[in-house]
C-alpha cells in the first residue's frame, strides 16, 4: 500500500513558499498556529495507508497460522476434544436407522400438505410422501378432511418408493383397512345389526359398504322387493354372514337383520320411524328397515280428513306397535294411543312425541290388567283346571299358598278407565 501511495503522489509537487510570507504569518499568529500545507496532509495519508496495510498483513498471518494448527490437529489427533468416540457415533446413527422395506410401519410427523397429499418427516435421509388416495379408507377431496394437518404424528405403512428422488411413499389406508377387518370380525361375533350403504350392483346382488369395506349382499338375502337400481344409495340393515380377511370376502344378509328386528317388536312398544309414503288409507312408516302401516283411523282420536295435513314423506315420528304378523310381515302402528288428550296429534304433535313413552306405559298397564281379568274369569269357571294366577298376573300351576277352590275374584282391583 505504501508503494502504491508513493507512486500515486510521486508527480505532485508543492510550490515554493515565500520566506517573507512565512515570516509575516509567523509573526502575526505565532509559529504554533501555522496551518498545515497540502504536502504535509498528503504525507500523513501515506503514513496511515501504510499502517492499515501492516495491520491487514498481520491478521492474514494469524488466520493462516490458525488453519495450519487446525490441520495439524486433524492429521495427528482427530478425536482430541470430541466428547464421544467413533463407536458412539455409529451407534447413534443406528438409532435413527429403520427398515425401509415395503410393509414396514414407521412413525412420522406431517409438516406440509398440498392438493395431492402430505409431506411427512420420518427421520430418514429425505422426507416421505402420503398420497391423497392413501390417506384414508374413505374417498377424500383433500387430506385435511381426514384430520391430516401439519404437526399430526401418526404411524404409517411404507407402500412404495419414488424413483425420481428416492423418497418413500406412505399409507394410512392400509392401517385403517386392517382395523376395519378386525372391527367386522368383532361385530360378527357379537351378532349385531349394522347399516350398510348400497354403492353398486351386479347380476347376483348388491354391493354395500360397512366400516369402509365393500361387501356383497345376494339378492336371495334381501327382503325388499326393490330392484338393484332402486336400492342404490340406500342404507340397508345387515347382519354378517361371512368375514374372511385372507380371501377379502365379506358377505351380508338383509333377511337375517330384518328377522331379528321384527323379533324385537313388542306389542305396546314405542319406536321411532320415518314416513316413507302416503296413501288414502294411511301412511307407511319405516321403523328400522321394516315398513309398518299407520292407518288413518290410528293417527288421532279426532277425524283426519287429509293425511297430508298431518304427515309428509320424510317426517320423523314416534309410533306404538299395535300388532305384528311375522308370517305375513305386517306391522300395525298407532299414534292415536300416544295422545295425552284426543286430537293432540293434529294440534300439537310435538307434545305427543314427548309424552310417547309415558302414554305407552299406561297403555301396557291397561293391557296387563285386562289380561289378568281374563285369566281370573277363566279360573272362576274352571277351578278344576289346576291353574292359578301368581302375583304378577301370570297363569301357572296351582301352588300351596292358593286355596284349592280358586282365586277370590273380589280381591282383584277394579279396571281403570
Amino acid at each position: 500500500m505504501a508503494s502504491i501511495a508513493q507512486q500515486q503522489f510521486a508527480g505532485l509537487r508543492c510550490p515554493p513558499l515565500s520566506t517573507s510570507h512565512l515570516a509575516r504569518r509567523a509573526s502575526a499568529l505565532g509559529a504554533s498556529s501555522l496551518p498545515t500545507s497540502r504536502c504535509s496532509r498528503k504525507s500523513n495519508f501515506i503514513v496511515s495507508a501504510a499502517t492499515i496495510s501492516n495491520a491487514q498483513t498481520k491478521e492474514r498471518q494469524e488466520l493462516k497460522q490458525l488453519f495450519e494448527d487446525a490441520y495439524e490437529r486433524c492429521r495427528t489427533a482427530p478425536m482430541a476434544g470430541v466428547p464421544f468416540t467413533a463407536k458412539d457415533f455409529i451407534a447413534a446413527l443406528d438409532n435413527y436407522d429403520f427398515n425401509s422395506e415395503i410393509g414396514t410401519k414407521v412413525k412420522g410427523t406431517v409438516f406440509m400438505t398440498d392438493a395431492n397429499g402430505a409431506f411427512v418427516d420420518i427421520t430418514a435421509k429425505s422426507s416421505a410422501y402420503l398420497p391423497l388416495q392413501e390417506a384414508s379408507i374413505h374417498k377424500l377431496k383433500h387430506v385435511e378432511e381426514a384430520g391430516i394437518v401439519p404437526g399430526m404424528r401418526e404411524e404409517f405403512v411404507i407402500v412404495g418408493e419414488n424413483e425420481d428422488d428416492d423418497s418413500l411413499i406412505l399409507s394410512l389406508r392400509m392401517t385403517q383397512y386392517d382395523l376395519a377387518w378386525e372391527r367386522c370380525k368383532q361385530l360378527q361375533a357379537e351378532d349385531v345389526i349394522v347399516k350398510g350403504k348400497v354403492v353398486g350392483a351386479n347380476k347376483g346382488g348388491v354391493v354395500a359398504v360397512v366400516e369402509g369395506i365393500r361387501g356383497f349382499v345376494p339378492f336371495s338375502q334381501i327382503s325388499s322387493k326393490l330392484t338393484a337400481d332402486e336400492l342404490l344409495d340406500k342404507e340397508l340393515p345387515l347382519k354378517f354372514v361371512d368375514v374372511d380377511e385372507e380371501q377379502s370376502r365379506l358377505v351380508f344378509s338383509n333377511r337375517k337383520a330384518m328377522a331379528d328386528s321384527q323379533a324385537q317388536l313388542g306389542i305396546g312398544s314405542v319406536v321411532t320411524g320415518t314416513v316413507q309414503s302416503l296413501k288414502p288409507y294411511g301412511a307407511f312408516i319405516d321403523i328400522g328397515g321394516i315398513n309398518g302401516l299407520l292407518h288413518v283411523s290410528q293417527i288421532s282420536h279426532d277425524r283426519v280428513a287429509d293425511i297430508a295435513t298431518v304427515l309428509q314423506p320424510g317426517d320423523t315420528l314416534k309410533v306404538m306397535i299395535l300388532s305384528h304378523d311375522r308370517e305375513r310381515g305386517r306391522v300395525s302402528l298407532s299414534t292415536k294411543k300416544l295422545e295425552p288428550t284426543p286430537g293432540d296429534m293434529i294440534r300439537n304433535p310435538k307434545l305427543v312425541f314427548e309424552k310417547a313413552e309415558e302414554m305407552a306405559q299406561t297403555f301396557r298397564q291397561r293391557i296387563a290388567q285386562a289380561e289378568a281379568m281374563a285369566r281370573a274369569d277363566m279360573l272362576r269357571f274352571q277351578p278344576e283346571s289346576g291353574l292359578t294366577l301368581n302375583s304378577d298376573g301370570i297363569l301357572g300351576p296351582l301352588t300351596s299358598d292358593m286355596p284349592a277352590e280358586g282365586l277370590d275374584l273380589g280381591e282383584l282391583p277394579p279396571e281403570e278407565d
